[in-house]
């Protein structure tokens, strides 16, 4: 698999569940080439190096949100319930699956996470700026609104004075 085709592929199998950006067992079995079954085997005999913020399962509630953001579901009827792996994880993933394939596609993967760090970095940049631009837009609105009523308060007829009556005291 060329490079940019796996980071890719990486790429849109990175998601976001629990505030932490995860790889499901599966996808990450598929790209290091052995069944999900071996992949989680491994991971069982090697439990210590996955602490909760490494790896954890879904719950059920969490596999159907994740169904429901694909059209076509190729995820068929699960057995199980799948584990996420976060950025660590993955990374503890390359000591315990001990092949080449499994080094290269690591770090591929890390590289692809990095990205991601990088994309949103500069997405809160941009939100900070447009915060800022906000805040400049509202209060030229503000001042804008006050020239504008003073502009028509100056082209507004002077108003009428009531004429004295006249014989009355």
């Amino acid at each position: 698999m060329g490079e940019m085709v796996l980071e890719e592929v990486i790429e849109r199998k990175i998601f976001m569940i629990r505030g932490h950006k995860v790889m499901l067992d599966r996808d990450l079995a598929e790209l290091y080439g052995v069944e999900t079954k071996v992949l989680i085997q491994a991971v069982k005999r090697n439990i210590k190096r996955f602490p909760g913020d490494f790896m954890f399962l879904l719950t059920r509630q969490e596999v159907m949100n994740l169904r429901s953001q694909f059209v076509t579901s190729s995820w068929g009827g699960l057995r199980y319930l799948p584990y996420a792996f976060t950025e660590q994880g993955v990374a503890m993933l390359s000591s315990v699956l001990n092949s080449e394939r499994a080094v290269q596609v690591n770090i591929a993967i890390m590289r692809a996470f990095v990205k991601l760090r990088q994309i949103l970095s500069i997405n809160k940049e941009l939100a900070h700026k447009l915060a800022e631009l906000e805040t400049k837009i509202e209060k030229h609105d503000v001042d804008i609104q006050a020239i504008f009523e003073a502009i028509r308060r100056l082209m507004a007829p002077p108003p009428i004075k009531p004429k004295p009556l006249i014989g009355f005291k």
